[in-house]
């Protein structure tokens, strides 16, 4: 009778020792972040005492029959580490409510741990009315100053050109056309001398050679000048704007060997074009303004 009264007792310490050793364990348990909401993913700790011997950790997944289900908890995986320096169990849990949440009991490695709790904070704040929180801020990309601020610069500039362009703008470009225009024109009449001065060497009839080259330079003339230079005479050249003392004596000289009669010397002809070629250079060379090329009683 006694040893059984002996039993009895045992079996009564060894219940309030188990007792008070899972409250221990619960109310040494802590979570992981610190502070959780509805729908976080967290993790419960819970330090154990450690183990005779450094054994493999004991794991229970969604595909574990001993994984506990809850309706308001959603368990991802539970870890018991056991070692000699020290245990612990991992419970990994997303909870969907507020307040204080008790866990059922985990059942793992043949050990029961019941009466572990978590605290779930809810997002709306309950110091004031219930309204959620407002937006947070709008997280600024990288560049986005650059970019804002390098666009209203291009934009700035932009109008600055245009205010530059509508006041000088147009004059610029007029320049600028008839610089373009009064290169095609040297362009020509140098080739025109060239092609010439070629057919003089393969000695084709003089006289042709001279009407191109007094047709030629009234033409680049014309287009220079602005007058119509075509059918003026030697002599007209004096009495006109197109006042030079090369233009005369030059279409004079030109104009007497072509209707000379006689054979036409070709040193003659090699001179006019000589003539010709240092008359352009030096215009060329002066850069003058296509309506104003030549100046009273001066060779440009």
């Amino acid at each position: 009778m006694k040893e059984k009264n002996y039993f009895v007792y045992f079996l009564i310490f060894f219940f309030f020792l188990n007792n008070s050793f899972l409250i221990a364990q619960s109310t040494n348990a802590y979570l992981i972040p610190r502070n959780i909401f509805v729908g976080d993913k967290a993790t419960l700790v819970l330090p154990l005492p450690a183990s005779n011997q450094n054994k493999a950790d004991i794991i229970l997944t969604s595909q574990s029959d001993y994984l506990p289900k809850d309706p308001n908890i959603d368990f991802h995986r539970i870890i018991l580490e056991q070692r000699t320096v020290a245990s612990r169990l991992l419970i990994e849990f997303t909870a969907f409510t507020t307040g204080v949440i008790e866990l059922p009991v985990i059942e793992i490695g043949d050990v029961n741990y019941p009466g572990l709790t978590v605290t779930v904070n809810s997002i709306i704040d309950e110091r004031s009315s219930p309204i959620l929180s407002g937006a947070a801020s709008t997280l600024a990309i990288p560049g986005t100053a650059l970019m804002i601020y390098g666009s209203l610069a291009l934009v700035v500039i932009f109008f600055l050109l245009l205010i530059l362009f509508i006041f000088k703008g147009r004059s610029l470009l007029k320049e600028k056309i008839e610089k373009i225009k009064r290169r095609r024109f040297f362009h020509s009449i140098y080739k025109t001398e060239k092609k010439l001065r070629k057919a003089v060497l393969q000695g084709l009839d003089k006289r042709i050679i001279l009407d191109k080259l007094s047709e030629e330079f009234r033409i680049f003339l014309s287009f220079l000048t602005g007058i119509n230079c075509r059918s003026l005479t030697a002599s007209e050249f004096e009495q006109t704007d197109v006042n030079n003392i090369f233009l005369s004596p030059f279409f004079r000289s030109c104009d007497n060997l072509r209707f000379s009669g006689t054979d036409i010397d070709r040193e003659k002809i090699t001179k006019l074009l000589d003539d010709l070629l240092r008359f352009l250079s030096d215009l060329e060379n002066k850069q003058t303004n296509i309506n104003n090329v030549i100046t009273e009683g001066n060779t440009i």
